[in-house]
């Protein structure tokens, strides 16, 4: 079994992930809502959008989602990242329900238990896999060589 990679900091990368991109998609959902319904025929109304506070706090968490996932992905495995930072739709889900006023389902609760458990298994393995770097058959004939003419 690999040995973990796990630091206090990249816990924290990894806390940045889960927190920001579900609080960035509840900005970017009030912010919407404030400013309506858009239709395919007045896209111009995107470029409105962009006014308003919430939408631009909800692209400056998203911003700052992307870096910290980007962070995490150059020294964990996908497998450990994605369904660690899950936790994510648990926020979600409490952002939607208290802050934006959405009715969640109890089979949306379910299910949302269901991805919690299943977090628990992901994070009891390794958070990154190591490679064993295999020497191809002519590097190893030819280091004996080098080390002779080397002396």
């Amino acid at each position: 079994m690999t040995k973990s990679t796990m630091t206090f900091r990249r816990y924290l990368v990894l806390g940045v992930v889960a927190v920001t991109a579900p609080l960035g998609d509840a900005l970017l959902s009030a912010g919407m809502k404030h400013v309506g319904p858009v239709s395919l025929s007045h896209l111009g109304s995107l470029i409105v959008a962009l006014r308003t506070p919430q939408i631009l706090a909800g692209i400056a968490m998203l911003i700052c989602f992307f870096s910290s996932y980007l962070a995490s992905l150059s020294w964990a495995d996908l497998t450990f990242v994605l369904p660690a930072t899950s936790i994510g739709n648990v926020l979600i889900a409490l952002l939607a329900h208290f802050w934006l006023g959405e009715y969640i389902s109890p089979i949306r609760w379910l299910g949302i238990l269901l991805i919690t458990v299943g977090v628990g298994f992901v994070t009891r393995g390794p958070s990154y896999t190591e490679v064993e770097k295999k020497v191809p058959a002519c590097a190893q004939a030819a280091a004996p060589v080098e080390e002779a003419r080397i002396s």
